[in-house]
């Protein structure tokens, strides 16, 4: 199944073992990574092996896929589905370079993610945590229409829960 999307402005694939030094930048701002529960990848080599260890893409047809802007082809973080097999759940999640906050990128490829999610793969649901202090991402997923369902902690950190049916997607 060909999972490569693209937007307007983003073009978005599955990672390579050539993105590992940009995954190791984008994991050591602690700014980025602050709601997170992720550390800091402790070299590139950490990174590389987690790329080659990624199954979400063989296993579930999805995955987390690393977004290039169109214009330069920089790399500017992720977004993608994941399945949980744990929970029998599939959520949405992103993490962008701070240089690239409030620009409508996450958002953007969040939607590309969803379609994909809804019209490609049929889910009928998608799922998305968020730390309740992140009033950013919140606000992301409430403008693609997710709904909040409840409290949540994980990791020992107080989250939010938010979910979109498909029938609900525009």
């Amino acid at each position: 199944m060909q999972l490569d999307l693209e937007t307007s402005r983003l073009i978005m694939r599955p990672m390579q073992l050539s993105d590992a030094p940009e995954m190791v930048a984008l994991n050591s701002d602690p700014d980025v990574i602050r709601f997170t529960g992720d550390s800091a990848f402790k070299d590139v080599k950490e990174a590389e092996k987690l790329i080659l260890n990624y199954d979400q893409y063989d296993r579930y047809n999805m995955g987390r896929l690393n977004m290039f802007l169109k214009s330069t082809g920089d790399y500017i973080g992720w977004c993608g589905l994941k399945y949980h097999p744990d929970t029998n759940e599939t959520d949405i999640g992103y993490r962008l370079k701070k240089c690239y906050w409030g620009q409508g990128y996450a958002t953007e490829s969040a939607r590309a993610s969803l379609t994909f999610g809804f019209s490609v793969l049929h889910l009928e649901e998608i799922i998305a945590h968020a730390a309740k202090e992140n009033t950013a991402s919140i606000n992301v997923l409430e403008k693609l229409g997710l709904k909040y369902v409840r409290d949540i902690d994980l990791d020992d950190d107080p989250c939010v829960l938010y979910k979109i049916i498909k029938k609900e997607w525009k």
